[in-house]
């Protein structure tokens, strides 16, 4: 179990200035979805991370119990969280973890 404490939400950026959790956040067309996205996020800067688990490399996943099974991924620095590397549904899981370990290791070289 996780301390619960206030925790601040970056997004990531791309090198090539794309942010790929907001594009994906965008395409979600039914508002919503994205306003239960967005509540649940905020619970995650309160500290409250609610159903999570690790996949590996420092990535982990936000799972959501609404919709086709909503997956966001992030990573921890200190009491940031890089959030939110990619985000996908139940169907893309594989390829999105990959793509969230990938993006990781980018923010990791770039950053720390």
């Amino acid at each position: 179990m996780r301390d619960v404490y206030p925790r601040q939400v970056e997004f990531y950026r791309a090198s090539d200035g794309q942010e790929p959790f907001s594009e994906w956040l965008v395409s979600i067309q039914d508002q919503s979805v994205q306003d239960r996205i967005l509540a649940r996020l905020e619970r995650l800067e309160s500290g409250n991370f609610g159903d999570y688990r690790s996949v590996g490399g420092g990535v982990f996943e936000l799972r959501f119990q609404f919709g086709s099974g909503y997956r966001i991924y992030f990573s921890e620095v200190g009491n940031r969280i890089i959030l939110l590397l990619c985000a996908g549904d139940k169907s893309s899981q594989t390829r999105d973890i990959e793509r969230a370990k990938t993006y990781w290791l980018e923010y990791k070289g770039a950053h720390l």
